[in-house]
């Protein structure tokens, strides 16, 4: 029976301890350094607290220490991750092949190690590789489709896949992107992107002919996998993963709740074949809807191979959900044409033309809401009647979202029974035994023993029955010492559940002798310049000269080249744009390359890897 593993992102402790409680099975959050997003940084004592928590429940604590690491940086790391072990997480994910080694080689660490999808993990080659390094997960690129994951679990099943099934998308392959650092100086292997696929870009052929005018040609929309889960678990993905560790508490409960409703529905149809990684029952105070969070509107991006429409050209920003259109406007209001309801300081958008980009998100505050007749805070001068509108933020919603939403309980049953010198309580598989003298009770005591056994009040666990050994248990027992029995059983179940949550990976399952010999003509095509590697410290160079590697560049970030290359992308415009004859599309009418080009007047070119079904992004230096 396959463990399938809902995985929230948390980017505090808080965070942390709302996604267990709306059902995550994990959760993977960011230390204080080193992790792929510098701003979601957390002490080794909230880890700490937080897999305390997490462990009641049977849920794990993963932390992402996932970026390339300098030569000066890896005593620090080291240290670190040592710390992280003695707080009981129970797995690491990691880039940076020479941190790997030196913690599984070096230092022995006995914490469980995952591929981080900044490894660029997308092809059966690589994921064979990685397990041959002594990986037992590996985080699959967004980008690969049903067959290929499928066809990943088939040559290597004994690796763990993790497929990401919500939230923001890179338009690069992860661990590939180089534009941030390129541009701006911030590293995306270092935690610092200063994402440059949402920006602006002005389309042009060789000739300069603007092809697109200030449109958002790399940003994509927000991947949502909510109706596809089942099929992905058919294909042999073991843990589902939501993107957003810089993302705020209410997209964590709302998010976490919605898919973990869905896989709860899935595993109910197949209880033989599928069951949840963790332990517990979530009650929930609201309904989910992802569209009430931040989104820029759905794709389920390559699930199912190539399609149009995965991408946001007209705003990077959060569109919302639909809500109707402008019907009349009448001095400082109007009204929607419509069935959703309104409430006082809702926000919502719609599209306007401006300038030289062919459309612009505005937004708005609604002041008053009488029925469907809207009273902005300030009436937007450029709305207009039959305007789609967009609702990015809901009031009523964000009121709920604020409380206490869900509750998660562990059902248990309990046994009361006489034993030599006194009685036993048995809860799961723990159990007290308490010396006492034996006392007759004069009348049936059965009611009141279980209503103080099933006080488990701020416990995980949730009484759902308690049986008696004598079936009629003619003893009274005092209600405090009831009390006692029930504590002391329950702490220990609790220590219980902390102490064998965990699975440690011991560094001997390594293969040491593993080498690049085959696997290097494979990443020729993939990683046509050294750098690509992301090579950034003596280790990892010692690493790649053991698995054979030839040759060997520092990463970009110590030693950057020119016009490099510095996005490879599934996503490919001339498809967007109608003219990919691969796929049924018209013929090119533009003189290639074709550029991208911000405000400032720097340009990208772009090559077409038809091949490989892929865009390359080039920067163009002039000097």
């Amino acid at each position: 029976m396959d463990k399938i593993e809902l995985l929230a992102p948390a980017k505090n402790l808080e965070c942390g301890i709302a996604a267990i409680d709306h059902g995550a099975d994990a959760v993977y959050i960011g230390a204080q350094r080193f992790g792929a997003r510098v701003a979601a940084g957390n002490s080794v004592e909230d880890i700490a607290q937080l897999c305390t928590y997490a462990h009641q429940f049977g849920a794990k604590v993963y932390v992402t220490v996932n970026t390339i690491i300098y030569d000066e940086e890896l005593e620090d790391t080291q240290r670190l991750l040592q710390d992280l072990q003695a707080a009981n997480v129970d797995a690491i994910l990691v880039q940076d092949m020479g941190l790997y080694q030196l913690s599984t080689i070096n230092y022995q660490l006995s914490t469980d190690f995952h591929a981080s999808t900044q490894t660029d993990n997308r092809t059966i080659e690589k994921v064979q590789w990685l397990r041959s390094l002594g990986f037992r997960r590996v985080v699959l690129a967004r980008e690969l489709s049903l067959k290929e994951i499928a066809a990943i679990h088939q040559a290597v099943p004994d690796v763990e896949l993790e497929v990401f099934v919500h939230g923001a998308l890179c338009v690069s392959y992860s661990g590939q992107c180089y534009a941030s650092q390129y541009c701006f100086g911030r590293s995306a292997n270092r935690g610092a992107c200063a994402q440059f696929c949402r920006l602006p870009f002005d389309l042009e052929d060789a000739d300069g002919n603007v092809i697109e005018r200030g449109r958002h040609l790399l940003s994509l929309k927000d991947m949502c996998r909510i109706e596809q889960l089942e099929e992905l678990m058919e294909a042999g993905a073991v843990s589902f993963k939501i993107e957003g560790r810089l993302k705020d508490i209410d997209y964590v409960k709302n998010v976490t709740a919605a898919y973990s409703q869905r896989l709860n529905e899935i595993i109910a149809r197949h209880p033989d074949k599928y069951c949840r990684a963790s332990l517990g029952t979530c009650t929930y105070s609201f309904t989910p809807n992802l569209q009430k969070t931040f989104n820029r509107g759905f794709t389920d991006y390559f699930l199912y191979g190539r399609k149009p429409n995965i991408f946001s050209p007209d705003t990077p920003k959060a569109l919302g959900e639909y809500v109707g259109k402008v019907k009349e406007i009448r001095g400082n209001s109007f009204n929607v044409a419509g069935t959703a309801s309104f409430a006082n300081g809702d926000g919502l958008c719609f599209f306007k033309e401006e300038g030289r980009r062919s459309m612009v998100l505005e937004g708005f505050r609604v002041n008053r809401a009488d029925g469907n007749r809207l009273y902005p805070y300030q009436m937007p001068a450029d709305l207009k009647p039959g305007m789609a509108l967009y609702r990015n933020f809901d009031q009523e919603f964000q009121r709920v979202m604020m409380g206490k939403t869900a509750v998660r309980k562990i059902p248990v049953e309990m046994t009361l029974r006489e034993v030599d010198n006194g009685f036993e309580l048995q809860m799961g598989t723990q159990s007290v035994r308490f010396p006492m003298e034996k006392q007759l009770a004069q009348k049936s005591q059965h009611e009141n023993i279980v209503r103080q056994l099933s006080k488990l009040g701020n416990t995980p666990y949730e009484c759902t029955s308690v049986h008696f050994v004598p079936q009629d248990f003619p003893f009274f027992i005092p209600s405090s010492v009831l009390t006692e029995m029930r504590r002391e059983v329950s702490e220990k179940v609790i220590v219980n559940s902390e102490e064998t949550v965990q699975t440690p990976v011991s560094s001997t399952d390594s293969h040491s002798g593993s080498n690049l010999s085959s696997f290097i003509p494979h990443l020729s095509s993939l990683y046509k310049y050294p750098y690509l590697f992301n090579i950034a410290n003596q280790q990892a160079r010692a690493f790649y000269e053991q698995q054979g590697l030839k040759e060997i560049a520092p990463a970009f970030e110590l030693s950057p080249v020119k016009n490099p290359l510095i996005m490879q992308c599934r996503h490919c415009l001339k498809y967007s744009l109608g003219y990919c004859v691969k796929n049924g599309g018209e013929k090119s009418p533009w003189k290639e390359p074709l550029y991208l080009k911000l405000d400032d007047g720097r340009r990208f070119r772009l090559e077409f890897q038809c091949s490989e079904c892929q865009m390359n992004v080039y920067g163009e230096d002039e000097r």
